[in-house]
Formats: C-alpha cells, sequence, structure tokens
C-alpha cells in the first residue's frame, strides 16, 4: 500500500527513510545530550557500589579473622588444661 498515490508509488518506508535522514542530524545531538550525563551517572553508581562492597567484604573478612584468632586461642588454652589457669586464693 503506497503512502502516496500520486504516480510515483512512493512506498512509506522510503518516506519513512527520508524522514529519519532529515530528523537525525536535528535529533542526535538532543539526544547525545541526555543519554551522556545518564550514562556518566549509571557508571559513577556503579562504580560507588562496587567500592561499598569492597568495603563490606574487606570488613566481613577482617571479623572471620578475628572469630578465627579468638577460636584458636581458646582451643589452645583448653588443650593446656587446668595447669594453665591462674588459680585464684
Amino acid at each position: 500500500m503506497a503512502f502516496f498515490d500520486n504516480g510515483l508509488k512512493i512506498g512509506t518506508p522510503i518516506l519513512i527513510g527520508i524522514g529519519a535522514l532529515i530528523l537525525v542530524p536535528v535529533i542526535a545531538p538532543v539526544a547525545a545530550s541526555i543519554i551522556k550525563p545518564l550514562a556518566k551517572a549509571t557508571i559513577k553508581t556503579g562504580l560507588s557500589l562496587v567500592q561499598r562492597g569492597r568495603e563490606l567484604l574487606s570488613e566481613a573478612a577482617e571479623s572471620f579473622e578475628d572469630i578465627t584468632a579468638e577460636v584458636k586461642a581458646e582451643l589452645i588454652a583448653e588443650r593446656a588444661g587446668p595447669a594453665a589457669k591462674p588459680q585464684a586464693d
């Protein structure tokens, strides 16, 4: 089905293509001015989340190491037996 029936049979796809060629140079800078700040904000948020994740993981590892050291100290104290414990007089 032709968009115009003027004897040339210019089809709708051709008119859409011509319209796109005319509008793209106008729309592209506007779209770029919107998309660039959005992309920067998205990347900034992602990097912040990665950094916070690393901090949380580091804190969790440190806590795990502390607990492990406490358990090892308790095991050593239990193995030493009553002789290692100070007696209250």
